[in-house]
C-alpha cells in the first residue's frame, strides 16, 4: 500500500508542474541544418531496453518501473499482485546525442548506471543517413547480502568485485514510417563472477525490437533477447509485449513479461520465467520528464 501511494504521489505531483513541454519535442530534436528523425519510439526504452531514442539536452528523465509477481502464483498470491519488484531511475540529456542514467532496483537491491550514445542519427531532410545507430556503456552494483545472491557459494570470499556487471550493445534501427519502427540490439553482458567454473563471464546476446503505432498517443510495443552461449538450465531468454500510452510529458508503458530485473545483466542473463507455465510479470513504466536547462538558442 505504501508503494502504491508513493507511485500516485508521484503521478500526481508531477501533474501539478506547469509549463511543460510535449514529451515528443523533449526527444533529440534539433533546429537549423539537417533534419533528423524524431520519435521513432515514444520512450528511451522499448520495455526493458534501450531504445533508440535519447533525451534532448538539458532534459531529466525521471522513471518508475514496476513489475508485479508471476501470474502464475494463481489466487494464493492474487495472480502476482501481492508481490512486485521496482526500480528508480533519473537520466538526463547531456547533448542531444548523449544520455546517462542511474537507477537502484529492489531486484538484489542492485544500483546500475549507463551512458547512451548516438553515432549515427536517421535524417528526414538534409542528409542521406537511412539509420540511427547507438552505443549504450551499462554497469550494476548488486548490494544484497551474499546469502541472498543465488550466485554466490558458502566458500565464495565477498569482494567487491564479486558484485560488478558490465553491459555493451549497439542499438540499430530505423523508423520506415509514421507507424512502424524497427531496431536490432547485439551485445555482450560481462559477469566479474560466475556461479560454476564452467559458465561463461561474457555472454554474448542479440535483441530485436519494434513499434507499431495505433493512434496518435498509443503503440504496441514487443521486445525479445536472445543469449548465444549456454547457461544455467534454470535461465532462458527475455521476451516482452506491452502498450505504450503518451499523455504530453507522460508516458505509461504497460506490458507482460517473463523478465524480473530491469537492468541488462538481470533481464538479458538472469531472466527465469517461461511464457508457456504462466511465469509472467504485469508491470508497468513511468516516464514524466522535466526541463532542468534550457540551451540559448544562436543568434
Amino acid at each position: 500500500m505504501r508503494r502504491a501511494m508513493a507511485i500516485m504521489c508521484f503521478i500526481g505531483g508531477s501533474m501539478a508542474v506547469h509549463g511543460q513541454d510535449d514529451l515528443l519535442g523533449l526527444l533529440g530534436e534539433e533546429e537549423g541544418g539537417p533534419i533528423y528523425t524524431i520519435a521513432s519510439f515514444k520512450a528511451t526504452r522499448v520495455i526493458n531496453g534501450h531504445s533508440l531514442e535519447n533525451m534532448k539536452h538539458g532534459v531529466l528523465d525521471a522513471r518508475i518501473s514496476h513489475r508485479f509477481g508471476f501470474l502464475s502464483g494463481g489466487i494464493n498470491d492474487f495472480f502476482g499482485l501481492d508481490n512486485a519488484d521496482v526500480r528508480l531511475g533519473l537520466d538526463y540529456g547531456i547533448t542531444d546525442r548523449l544520455m546517462v542514467g542511474i537507477g537502484r532496483s529492489g531486484y538484489q537491491r542492485t544500483v546500475d548506471g549507463f551512458f547512451k550514445y548516438k553515432l549515427l542519427r536517421q535524417c528526414d531532410e538534409g542528409c542521406a543517413m537511412p539509420l540511427t545507430l547507438v552505443i549504450v556503456g551499462a554497469s550494476s552494483l548488486t548490494t544484497a547480502p551474499a546469502r541472498d545472491v543465488p550466485w554466490y557459494g558458502p566458500d565464495r570470499k565477498d569482494y567487491f568485485s564479486n558484485r560488478l556487471s558490465y553491459s555493451w550493445q549497439l542499438v540499430l534501427g530505423r523508423k520506415f514510417s509514421e507507424a512502424f519502427s524497427l531496431q536490432l540490439m547485439p551485445g555482450v553482458v560481462h559477469r566479474n563472477l560466475v556461479e560454476l567454473a564452467s559458465d561463461h563471464n561474457d555472454l554474448v546476446n542479440v535483441g530485436v525490437g519494434g513499434r507499431m503505432k495505433l493512434s496518435k498517443r498509443v503503440a504496441v510495443n514487443g521486445e525479445y533477447f536472445h543469449v548465444f552461449r549456454e547457461r544455467s538450465p534454470l535461465f532462458t531468454n527475455s521476451l516482452s509485449l506491452g502498450f505504450d500510452i503518451e499523455t504530453g510529458g507522460h508516458v505509461f508503458q504497460l506490458h507482460l513479461t517473463n523478465s524480473t530485473g530491469m537492468f541488462e545483466r538481470a533481464f538479458i542473463t538472469e531472466t527465469i520465467g517461461k511464457w508457456g507455465d504462466g511465469d509472467i510479470h504485469f508491470g508497468f513504466n513511468i516516464s514524466r520528464v522535466f526541463t532542468v536547462h534550457r540551451p540559448k538558442r544562436p543568434e
